[in-house]
């Protein structure tokens, strides 16, 4: 490893180190009340949430897979409500997303579509126009892109209202994009370790302007014991105060850990303007892109990883391959091997980046990058 570099994929230790003192003394205040579930910190970090997402309700649960299975298995109520058929309601998604995307509509009954990506990753819209059977659509910000204010979020928005479906926002990667603007019914947000805002455990949200999805996700998430939801026995899925403790504390260093995201991003990509390797950051929408993730589209992915591994720099590939590839999913339509979506996640490489890099370890990263593309 030249120069003693060793830079990993995330940056939770040394996020941790900063606030550890403020953290732990946190901790120590909710362990001593001995009021661990459903208290101050959790109704706090609600309506901190709601505010930022400029919506009425912000309702945590156990992760951003079953904030997603909430709304889904809402929506899935909703649409049978007016449907005639018998068959399961028909749901469209981008074929490139984590596998839980999929995983959450199929538990809650939903036949799938997958459709195929543009350049960026994000669902191709003109794609949809060849599908004719479907009562909702879950449009996914890869990687923190934008999808919401005009364009294909409002093609979604108009074309699917115009049929009495549902718009279901897989928010998870990009919540943080475009001033937290959020479209559709309801959007899920996870707080997963990996994400710009982090957990040190699992934690997700449902958020929404709609009072009945907000009244079922409360339902769903404690037991249904209060008789919220209509069709579903609901589990316990909830955040510890301790969690949401933590996460008031890093929400008052978001928005600095997003500014040094956005320039280390906005550096790289001026930086990568005359290579082979291309961002999949628009350049034209970079102001409203979220920065989760740094993904290059390079000819040798494979061998790049291993050069920069021996460099010292840890990569990631998000993601290896496509969900219509995936077996589970082999009964669903997807839109083949000769897909972008194919093509995409056979040449993705995701570099790390995140707000404790230091200048240096920036300037390594990408020097590093263009010395073996």
């Amino acid at each position: 490893m030249p120069n003693g570099c060793e830079i990993p994929f995330t940056g939770l230790t040394r996020q941790y180190n900063t606030l550890r003192e403020e953290t732990l003394s946190t901790i120590d205040s909710v362990l001593s009340s001995g009021h661990l579930m459903n208290g101050e910190y959790t109704s706090k970090f609600e309506q901190w949430l709601a505010q930022r997402n400029h919506v009425r309700y912000a309702i945590t649960c156990h992760s951003g897979t079953q904030a997603l299975e909430i709304i889904a298995e809402f929506s899935a109520e909703y649409t049978r409500s007016y449907r005639i058929q018998d068959t399961n309601p028909v749901a469209l998604l981008p074929s490139v997303s984590y596998v839980a995307t999929a995983n959450a509509l199929v538990r809650a009954g939903w036949d799938i579509h997958f459709v195929d990506v543009d350049r960026y990753g994000i669902m191709n819209f003109a794609q949809i126009n060849h599908v004719h059977d479907y009562q909702a659509v879950v449009p996914v910000g890869l990687y923190g892109s934008a999808i919401s204010g005009a364009g294909p979020a409002t093609q979604w928005n108009s074309k699917i209202n115009s049929r009495e479906g549902v718009v279901i926002e897989d928010a998870a990667q990009h919540w943080l994009s475009d001033n937290c603007q959020r479209i559709g019914i309801a959007s899920a947000i996870s707080f997963d370790p990996t994400k710009n805002l982090a957990n040190y455990s699992n934690g997700g949200a449902v958020v929404t302007d709609n009072p009945d999805v907000a009244f079922y996700a409360q339902g769903w998430r404690s037991n249904n014991q209060k008789g919220n939801c209509t069709a579903t026995a609901g589990t316990n899925s909830r955040m510890s105060e301790i969690d949401c403790a933590t996460l008031l504390i890093k929400s008052r260093y978001l928005d600095k850990w997003q500014n040094r995201r956005r320039s280390i991003a906005s550096y790289w990509t001026d930086r990568l303007k005359d290579s082979v390797a291309v961002s999949l950051i628009d350049y034209t929408n970079q102001d409203k892109h979220s920065f989760h993730k740094f993904v290059i589209n390079v000819d040798n992915r494979d061998q790049l990883h291993a050069l920069l591994a021996a460099d010292g720099i840890e990569t990631k590939v998000h993601y290896n391959k496509p969900l219509h590839e995936l077996s589970q999913f082999h009964q669903y339509p997807g839109p083949g091997y000769l897909s972008t979506a194919s093509a995409l996640c056979r040449r993705v490489l995701s570099l790390p980046i995140y707000p404790e890099l230091t200048d240096n370890e920036v300037e390594y990263i990408i020097d590093r990058v263009l010395a073996h593309v």
